[in-house]
């Protein structure tokens, strides 16, 4: 029995420990902390090189469209959880497929090295330290998975005079909670997540906030139609399939005119130059309120920093500034691993499916999980591990050389022609066709005119619902009994925790979400024939 080493505990790591275990390898999981749970493990403590949510951070994607495809998260759990929550329902799947015996706390990976005759067993020597008694190990294995995500080092740039700066500065990885920030001005650098997650929570409790960005960003909020999860409202295959035959100009305007609807982008110095789909969205439901309080104000870029204040490249200055949060983001890498085999440039990587190094001989190594989908990242990494592992059997067989650094370079192109270039935007991913391209190398992407012929109603159910992760379980490897009754039951399960009254008496059901699909449907139509 082949044996498979997993780095990481997190969500990635947990569901390829169960992967292993599903194709017969035997999994050995080395999580250098005292706990599962990766990203969402919060603690008090601040740990380099470990990234940890806020102490109030809610997840980005609805409970549905995050599960692992045969564990349905529990219909009590809120739509959209909070930290504890997510950490709560990984303990549950690690209970449940009995994965704790598989790892091993405390013990942290110093290197992974290709064994002297790799060309022809594909094997991998990997050196751990128990970070508790110091006592290192080295160990040969089959194959390897590599799952300690993008979000560990922290990018900090340098701006000119933030050295003189007498503030306090840090990192969004160090903030935890407003608690020390009482009535102090503070500044903000960066507009991802992180920086209108600090933003929102710090205005509560600051005297103000300021917000600084180079371009500016789209904002979405958590819930759309008809108060669905707006994730479950959008991310369908229909809706997959129009954004390939509707103009790209038709969409742009589409979906500026849908994110203005909540609040106008460019009255509230948020509306970047570029196109709406340039950019990696923010997901954040307060903003606009905090600014419109005034107790957020956004800013341009930063040009100086003075002993107590900033100048940005407006010209405006704040002076007072008593601290300066760096939501700049990650640069992700994997020390541990041979430049040889694998080498992060500048935050891009050249692996395929994000995956696969395409110069081995021998694919015995995966990198799971560092991708930045616009949707959940569990069903992702759940189905690369599906994958890896029943490549690693030798079930599945990678395309040529030639083939795969075509896939790749075809990926590179495509982020460049779209997105906005930063470090930001090089592991982009489209959420549906990319677990296709996954499902389909795997032989389990569900057969949509199959379904059709032989069971209608779940085909509708799959078409133009949302694409959530249990499609991928209806056939193939791994094929799962519950997958269709998860589908139909998906919206329940979804709506479950707001029932907390009974009204006493039936609401009439709106149509607003069905409206909504014929308008788009109609516009399509109107582009195709008139």
């Amino acid at each position: 029995m082949k044996e498979v080493a997993v780095i990481g505990a997190g969500a990635s790591g947990l569901t390829a420990i169960k992967c292993c275990l599903d194709e017969g390898l035997v999994p050995t999981c080395f999580e250098r902390t005292s706990d599962i749970g990766g990203l969402w493990n919060y603690t008090d403590d601040i740990r380099d090189d470990q990234a940890c949510v806020m102490k109030s951070t809610v997840i980005n994607t609805s409970k549905e469209m995050m599960c692992y495809s045969d564990f349905p998260i529990p219909e009590e759990f809120p739509m959209y959880m909070h930290n504890k929550y997510v950490k709560r329902y990984f303990q549950m799947y690690a209970d449940n497929f009995k994965l704790a015996k598989y790892i091993q706390l405390h013990t942290e990976v110093l290197s992974i090295k290709q064994a002297e005759d790799f060309d022809s067993n594909g094997q991998w020597i990997i050196t751990t330290r128990d970070k508790k008694t110091k006592n290192e190990v080295t160990k040969t294995f089959d194959a390897v998975l590599v799952c300690t995500g993008h979000h560990a080092s922290t990018n900090k740039p340098d701006f000119p005079g933030l050295s003189k700066f007498k503030g306090k500065v840090l990192h969004s990885h160090d903030y935890k909670t407003p608690h020390d920030y009482l009535d102090q001005r503070v500044v903000i650098i960066g507009i991802g997540n992180s920086g209108g997650d600090a933003a929102v929570e710090l205005s509560h409790v600051t005297s103000q906030v300021f917000l600084s960005t180079r371009r500016g960003s789209w904002v979405l909020n958590r819930i759309g139609p008809n108060g669905l999860p707006v994730d479950m409202a959008f991310s369908s295959r229909l809706m997959t399939s129009m954004l390939k035959i509707i103009p790209m100009s038709i969409l742009e305007s589409m979906a500026r005119s849908q994110v203005n609807k909540r609040f106008d982008h460019a009255a509230y110095s948020l509306q970047p130059e570029h196109s709406f789909f340039s950019q990696h969205p923010m997901v954040n439901d307060e903003l606009p309120n905090r600014i419109a309080s005034g107790s957020v104000r956004i800013k341009t870029d930063i040009k100086c920093f003075t002993e107590n204040g900033v100048e940005f490249t407006d010209g405006t200055k704040e002076n007072n500034i008593d601290a300066v949060i760096l939501a700049t983001g990650y640069v992700f890498g994997f020390p541990f691993i041979d430049k040889s085999v694998i080498d992060v440039q500048d935050n891009r990587i050249e692996l395929f499916k994000y995956m696969f190094p395409p110069n081995l001989k021998k694919s015995t190594i995966a990198i799971v999980g560092c991708v930045q989908p616009i949707g959940a990242l569990m069903p992702i990494s759940e189905l690369q591990c599906r994958l890896a592992t029943r490549v690693f059997k030798g079930d599945v067989v990678l395309p040529s050389r030639d083939e795969m650094w075509a896939d790749i370079r075809g990926k590179e192109e495509m982020m460049r022609r779209r997105y906005v270039k930063s470090k930001r935007h090089t592991i982009q991913v489209d959420w549906i066709p990319f677990m296709d391209e996954l499902a389909t190398l795997n032989g389990c992407k569900p057969d949509l005119k199959l379904l059709l012929r032989h069971d209608p109603q779940l085909a509708m159910k799959c078409m133009f619902g949302p694409c959530t992760p249990y499609q991928f379980r209806l056939e193939g490897p791994g094929k799962w009994s519950g997958a269709r009754n998860a589908i139909f039951t998906q919206f329940d399960r979804t709506m479950s925790c707001l029932k907390t009254r009974p009204l006493g008496f039936e609401p009439k059901k709106s149509r607003g979400i069905l409206l909504f699909f014929l308008v788009v449907l109609l516009a399509v139509m109107y582009k195709l024939f008139f």
